[in-house]
This record gives structure tokens, C-alpha cells and sequence, in this order.
């Protein structure tokens, strides 16, 4: 993003790396050696012509930058890459390249991929925000202070019960997001224009570990759009998170302090401020993610059997939105983690406020039951 320049905020963490240009590369090879395989299981070109075909889709073996400059001249990668790939295997095998197939059967099958890695490594730093958050939980669950309610003190409550209500989004969150990946992500194999038998398909999702569609879905964006809406229940968790810990933070609140190191949230001309880097970032990140869903949302009107245009749009936006989600669960894992309470201030802003909680201790062991922390 940006040449890298705000990498740091908008890109943290190892979804980034799961999604770039190379990752998309290697993706949509994959997908190619896949095919390829299941052609020649099919008896559709012969076995060593599918052996060829995989030795040669290696990414390091083909000029990104090439494949970048061609989906200006043709609106999809996927024809430089199968010349190049062609190119590769040699004229004789050459024909058996991408053997009944699409543009968009390799870019939908390979963005299923990349999403599927990406969310293992998102719900891996949600999961480990998670258990942070768990044991904040545990450790504060008699830690009275103000609850607020419109932005003014209510009754009392105890952080520990703020604690195990992040904790409880963070898993109903997760497991949504958990739920698409595992059932939703699947292989698109349906040809030109959606009428291929589903032998292959179904040969291609058992080697990739995708879901075998009922039908082709390439203008039916069901799949995707489930995709961007369980990110953005995420992000809208993470952001909540965040915001609490922005308002505890202030100067004249003082509840909680980011920890994270002692150059972290320095200003460039005051000396004495620091600042909440990573809720700033998980906020910053998170704010963008809305767009991004009603694009995915948006681009569901599609003509026909492919879309000029709407599906096309998908592309860089779930990259991007995978991208940003991923950011935010990394430094929602850092602060979470890191996390200084001052219990003396909290007690201190709860003086003289009603409020029983007698029921928090059960509520928290509720909700460390269901998430299994």
C-alpha cells in the first residue's frame, strides 16, 4: 500500500504476504497444476503432459512484472500466465495447458485459495487476542470500575467483565469468519460459460482442500460476499475493542496504558504524550473495511455469465480488505498483550456509584466456558 510506505499500519502481520502479487501468482499456478492433474486423472491429456505442467508452474519461474503490464492489455492475468506457461512446457504439450478453462475459473479458484490462507493465519492472531483477552478476564474480574453508558458513568462494573466482552466477540466473530472459510470457500471449474461437468471441479477441490460448488457460481457471488461480510463483523469487533481502549487511555481518564515498548506512541513535538499506537492502527485499519464490504456487496449485480466490470472490482478489493482485517487482528494481538491496567484509577472514577455485581463472577466464567479459554 502506498509503495509500502504505510505498510507498517495498514499491512502488519502475515496476512500482507498471503495476498500480494506474488502470493496471487503462486495461487493462480497452483490452480493451473491442479486443473492440470484432474484433466489427466479425467483421461482428458495424458499423464505426462500433467506431470510437465505442474514440474513448470513454479512462480519463480515467471516475469511478474510481465504478468502485471498484461492485465492492462486483456483485464486478466491469467493470459500471460498461461503463455508463459505454455512457453514453459514446450509446443507438444503446450495444448493441454489450461485445458477447458477459463480466466475466471483460475482467478476465482486461486482468490479462494489465498482466502482460505489468509484466514488461517487472521483467525490465528484473533485466536491469540483471544486468550489475551481471556486473561484479562480471569485476572480482573474484581476490578471495579466506572461502566459507562452515552459516554457517561452509569453504575459500576468490573474491567474483568469489559475483558470477557471482547473475549465473547472476538469468538462469535471468529467462528462466523471460521464457518466461511471452512464450508464457503470453493472451487470455480465451470468453463467459458458455466456449463463444464463437474468431474473436474470436484477432482480440483479434493486436491486443493476447497468446497465442490453445486453449480459453477461465477456470476452467483454468494461465496464472496459471505466472505467480506464475515470480515466485516470481524473488523466491527476489533474496532470495538480498540475504541474502548482509546477512551481509557486519555490523559484525563487514565484507566489503561498501551504497553508495547518504550518508544511506542511518541509525538513529533510534544515530549510528554503516548499515544495508543495500536488501537490507533486497529482503528485506522477497521475504518476503511465498511467500503470495502459494499463493494463486495455491490459488485453482486453481474450480467449474465461474467461480468464486465463487477467481478473484475472483486479482485484488489479482497485483497485489500483481507489485507486490512489481517492488520488489525495483528496489533489487536500486540495490544490485547500488552495491555497496563491502573486498577487504583479505575477503583478511583467508581467511588460513589451504585451498582451490584454480584453476577459478574458468573458471567465471566460463562463466557471463558464458551470460548474454551
Amino acid at each position: 500500500m502506498s509503495d509500502g510506505l504505510f505498510a507498517a499500519l495498514y499491512a502488519r502481520g502475515p496476512v500482507a504476504g498471503a495476498v500480494d502479487g506474488s502470493a496471487w501468482l503462486t495461487a493462480m499456478l497452483t490452480v493451473e497444476a491442479a486443473l492440470a492433474r484432474a484433466c489427466a486423472d479425467e483421461g482428458l491429456i495424458p499423464e505426462t503432459s500433467s506431470h510437465a505442467i505442474a514440474q513448470a508452474c513454479k512462480a519463480e519461474r515467471f516475469d511478474l512484472a510481465r504478468v502485471i503490464e498484461a492485465t492492462g492489455e486483456s483485464a486478466t492475468p491469467v493470459i500471460e500466465i498461461v503463455e508463459q506457461l505454455r512457453a514453459a512446457v514446450g509446443e507438444q504439450v503446450a495444448p493441454h495447458v489450461h485445458l477447458g478453462a477459463t480466466s475466471q475459473d483460475i482467478i476465482d479458484t486461486a482468490a479462494m485459495l489465498l482466502a482460505r490462507r489468509a484466514t488461517d493465519a487472521l483467525l490465528a492472531d484473533t485466536s491469540g487476542a483471544a486468550a489475551a483477552a481471556a486473561k484479562l478476564a480471569d485476572t480482573h474480574r474484581a476490578t471495579v470500575m466506572a461502566a459507562r453508558t452515552l459516554l457517561q458513568q452509569a453504575e459500576t462494573t468490573t474491567f474483568g467483565l469489559r475483558a470477557a466482552g471482547w473475549l465473547i466477540g472476538l469468538h462469535e466473530a471468529s467462528h462466523g469468519l471460521s464457518e466461511v472459510a471452512r464450508t464457503r470457500l470453493a472451487v470455480q471449474m465451470g468453463g467459458p460459460a458455466g456449463t463444464r461437468a463437474p468431474a473436474i471441479a470436484a477432482r480440483v477441490a479434493t486436491e486443493l482442500g476447497l468446497v465442490e460448488p453445486v453449480l459453477p457460481w461465477g456470476a452467483v457471488r454468494v461465496r464472496p460476499a459471505e466472505l467480506a461480510a464475515a470480515l466485516g463483523v470481524l473488523a466491527g469487533v476489533l474496532a470495538k475493542v480498540a475504541a474502548d481502549v482509546v477512551l481509557f487511555a486519555q490523559t484525563e481518564v487514565g484507566e489503561i496504558r498501551e504497553g508495547g515498548g518504550t518508544g511506542r506512541g511518541r509525538s513529533s513535538s510534544m515530549a510528554h504524550k503516548r499515544n495508543p499506537v495500536a488501537s490507533v492502527a486497529i482503528l485506522a485499519c477497521t475504518a476503511r473495511v465498511p467500503g470495502l464490504v459494499a463493494t463486495m456487496l455491490a459488485t453482486m449485480r453481474q450480467e449474465h455469465e461474467r461480468a464486465a466490470g463487477a467481478w473484475q472490482a472483486e479482485w484488489g478489493t479482497l485483497t485489500e480488505l483481507l489485507t486490512l482485517v489481517g492488520s488489525a487482528a495483528s496489533w489487536s494481538l500486540d495490544l490485547l498483550s500488552n495491555i497496563e491496567v491502573d486498577a487504583d484509577r479505575m477503583r478511583e472514577h467508581a467511588q460513589g456509584l451504585d451498582g451490584d455485581n454480584s453476577g459478574v463472577d458468573a458471567l465471566i466464567e460463562r463466557a471463558l466456558a464458551v470460548s474454551g479459554l
